[in-house]
C-alpha cells in the first residue's frame, strides 16, 4: 500500500506542483486549452498559467500553435514508465490474458483515484469482434460513479472514507441510466458491498455493458478491481452472467497471495 508521506511547508515546492496542476488540467473533455482555460481549471491566474503552459511546451510536455496547448506524446512517458515497473500491472497481465484466450471476451483491471479509475491492465478478445467501450485503453481515466470498477473501488472503501468521497458530491449524468441521487447511489454501493460485484448497464455509455469484482489482498484491502466488458446482446445472454462471475471470483482468490 503506498502512503502520502507528510511533508513540511519549507519542502513543498509550489512552483512543481501549479506546474503539475496545469498539466492534469487537460482530459478528455478539455484536450486543447488556453491560458485563461488552463488558469480555470488550474486555480491560477491567467499570467502564471501562461508561465506554466510556456515552460511545458518549451519541455516538450505540451504542443501549441500559438493560442492554444495539447499534450504532446511526451507525456506518455510517464505512463509507459509506470506500466513497466508497477507491480501491480505485471501481476495482472498473465490473468488478464488467460481469461481472454479462454473466453473471447474483453478484460480490465482499474485502481481508484479521486473520483475515477484508472486502467492499469487489460485484454480484449481474441476475435476482435466484442464491442469495447470508449477510451478503454491502458490509462484511461473512467469516472468512478458510472463504472463497474468504480463502484467496486467505492464499495471497498470504509464506510467513514465513502461517506466523505460522497459527501456534496455532484455525479454527473452520462446516459439516461447513471445513477445520480445520491441516496440511491448511497444504496447501490451498499448492495455492491453485500453482494461482492457490480453490474454497470449502460450507465456510462450506451450499448455498454460490464461486471466486476474486486481484487483483496490477503489483509482484505480491495487494491483494485476486475471486469469484463460486453456488449447488451452478450451480456444479455443467459449464460452470459453464470459463466463470467464464477471466472472472475476465482480469478480475484488466485490473485489474492501476490496482491
Amino acid at each position: 500500500m503506498s502512503i502520502t508521506p507528510p511533508i513540511a511547508k519549507a519542502d513543498f515546492i509550489e512552483g512543481m506542483a501549479k506546474g503539475m496542476a496545469v498539466l492534469e488540467s487537460f482530459d478528455t473533455e478539455r484536450q486543447r486549452l488556453n491560458a485563461t482555460q488552463a488558469a480555470e481549471r488550474a486555480g491560477l491566474t491567467r499570467a502564471a498559467a501562461r508561465r506554466h503552459l510556456l515552460t511545458l511546451a518549451h519541455l516538450g510536455y505540451l504542443e501549441s500553435d500559438g493560442s492554444h496547448y495539447w499534450l504532446a506524446p511526451k507525456v506518455l512517458r510517464f505512463s509507459g514508465s509506470y506500466l513497466a515497473s508497477a507491480r501491480l500491472p505485471r501481476l495482472l497481465q498473465p490473468t488478464l490474458n488467460r481469461l481472454a484466450a479462454l473466453t473471447r471476451e474483453s478484460f480490465s483491471a482499474a485502481v481508484l483515484d479521486g473520483d475515477q479509475v484508472v486502467i492499469v491492465a487489460r485484454n480484449v478478445s481474441l476475435g476482435g469482434q466484442r464491442l469495447m467501450a470508449y477510451g478503454l485503453h491502458l490509462g484511461a481515466r473512467l469516472p468512478a460513479h458510472a463504472t463497474s470498477t468504480g463502484r467496486v473501488l467505492l464499495a471497498g472503501l470504509p464506510r467513514t472514507e465513502f461517506s466523505t468521497w460522497l459527501k456534496g458530491r455532484e455525479l454527473p449524468r452520462l446516459t439516461p441510466h447513471t445513477t445520480v441521487e445520491p441516496k440511491a447511489f448511497r444504496a447501490l454501493i451498499t448492495r455492491v458491498r453485500n453482494e461482492d460485484l457490480a453490474i454497470a448497464r449502460e450507465e456510462h455509455e450506451m450499448g455498454v455493458f460490464a461486471l466486476a469484482v474486486p481484487l483483496r489482498n490477503m489483509q482484505g484491502r480491495t487494491v483494485a478491481a476486475l471486469n469484463v466488458v460486453a456488449s447488451p446482446e452478450r451480456f444479455d445472454a443467459p449464460r452470459f452472467l453464470q459463466d463470467m462471475l464464477p471466472l472472475l471470483q476465482d480469478a480475484a482468490r488466485e490473485l489474492r497471495p501476490l496482491l
